[in-house]
């Protein structure tokens, strides 16, 4: 079916919208656009549903559930998911059993759209990697959004653009677990480690769902995945399309991207090499974030993208917000924000980035992660261990089984970076790196490190 065939086929169509954040709110804006009979639902209390959101659903006809589950599933033809809805839930799968088709706002976003799709996921990265490839098509000058869990949601973007532009789209697990058709030119999978375990109970789950954004392309379309990681290169085999992989550890001898002698470089699939740029020029700092190079590199080459456009663009990359962004120095201490570290891997990552003389702040919502692998690595790099939010318990109970013991309990984000300015001598690195989600304190990972951002201004502005 065409992107024509299925906006026309939306008219009439009875479909129920669940979860009101980002994501539901511009798939209803977008049915509605193509004429469906459009219902909302979401867990919230009504009292709790924002006005204008409700005005709005109100003006355009929108019957709403809020509070509530519809009494007869059978209602509906379809139902779209926001990302953070399992697809578990008794009464989407009464509305699966009745027949409905069950999609999220990805799916609807790519059935919608003539665009072109980049799509790229993986544990950790992600940010950092999409915006890195959207600046590189910008820099070729081609037609780009930056869209997904990052920017504006797909499907805003989908139903605006026509078949020249390229949509750059960061893709969560819970985003692939509803997609269906979707089907981008250029995938990645950029590592895989343990996460969101309490949505999907095993990695095995978690790593499938991450598969999913390969799956439905063909042989003529490329799959950029990490050769250095055994759990993601696994999940090649669930896909047709030609495996470009990238290592930061060993050349690779087919089609993929590599290092030699601080240099990367992008072989091409007649095996010859193309230098990109030197390491030493990226100003993002870390050994994944020349992993992160490494894959935006692969996918614009086999995007077609010359070799000279992509270094020039990387080279001038600053990275993005909340992931390990300095934040500026009072008294000779460096303060780095890496609010977006929502998992021990990406805390380790940045434990390892900024090497020792650490005071860490980290804690929140830990989504039934281990904490033993983040243990092990204060010794030697960290100096402090600062612990905020719901699992900060079983944090320091990691920590101290490990023989780690200078930790210091906060109950607020002021409390954290004040007592890491007392703590802290000339030389030493405050760094928030979470490791765990921030939804006990505060709506996102976001609005965490602006308040960090905050309390760091505060502290240098009185030194």
């Amino acid at each position: 079916m065409t992107y024509t065939d299925f906006r026309n086929s939306l008219k009439d169509r009875k479909v129920l919208v669940v979860g009101m954040g980002r994501s539901g709110k511009a798939a209803i804006d977008a049915l509605l656009r193509y004429g469906a009979k459009v219902y909302a639902q979401d867990a919230s209390d009504p009292a709790k549903i924002d006005e204008a959101l409700k005005e709005h659903l109100r003006s355009e006809g929108v019957e709403t559930f809020f509070g509530r589950i519809p009494e007869d599933m059978s209602a509906f033809d379809m139902l779209v998911l926001s990302p953070g809805v399992p697809t578990d839930l008794p009464f989407i799968r009464e509305a699966a059993g009745t027949g409905a088709e069950i999609i999220g706002e990805l799916e609807l976003a790519y059935r919608l759209t003539p665009a072109r799709f980049v799509a790229i996921t993986g544990t950790n990265g992600k940010t950092t990697t999409t915006t890195l490839v959207g600046e590189i098509f910008r820099e070729d000058g081609r037609k780009t959004a930056v869209v997904g869990n990052i920017g504006e949601p797909v499907v805003t973007e989908a139903v605006k653009a026509d078949e020249d532009e390229w949509l750059i789209t960061e893709v969560s697990s819970f985003q692939l677990e509803t997609t269906r058709e979707f089907r981008p030119l250029i995938s990645a999978i950029l590592n895989l480690t343990p996460d969101h375990l309490n949505r999907h109970k095993t990695m095995e789950a978690y790593g499938n769902a991450k598969a999913r954004v390969a799956v439905m392309q063909s042989e003529d379309e490329f799959l950029v995945i990490n050769g250095d990681d055994p759990a993601a290169m696994a999940l090649a085999s669930q896909s047709k399309a030609k495996v470009i992989p990238f290592s930061r550890k060993t050349a690779v001898l087919g089609a993929g991207a590599y290092l030699e002698n601080g240099s990367i470089y992008v072989r091409d699939t007649d095996g010859e090499a193309h230098y990109i740029c030197d390491t030493a020029d990226l100003r993002i700092i870390g050994d994944h974030n020349i992993e992160n190079a490494l894959a935006a590199a692969a996918m614009c080459f086999f995007a077609g993208i010359a070799p000279e456009t992509i270094g020039k663009a990387i080279r001038e990359f600053p990275g993005v917000e909340h992931r390990i962004e300095f934040c500026g120095s009072a008294g000779g201490v460096d303060y780095y924000n890496d609010s977006k570290g929502t998992n021990v891997d990406a805390s380790v990552i940045a434990i390892k980035a900024l090497r020792n003389n650490i005071l860490l702040i980290a804690g929140g919502d830990g989504k039934s992660q281990d904490f033993t692998e983040l243990a092990k690595h204060l010794e030697g790099a960290v100096t402090a261990l600062i612990l905020l939010g719901r699992d900060a318990p079983i944090i320091e109970e990691a920590a101290r089984k490990a023989g780690f013991t200078e930790i210091y309990n906060c109950s607020t984000m002021e409390e954290c970076v004040r007592t890491a300015s007392e703590k802290a001598r000339e030389g030493d690195k405050v760094l928030l790196s979470p490791g765990c989600a921030s939804w006990d304190m505060y709506p996102n990972y976001e609005v965490r490190g602006r308040h960090f951002k905050q309390c760091v201004k505060d502290i240098i502005d009185m030194a």
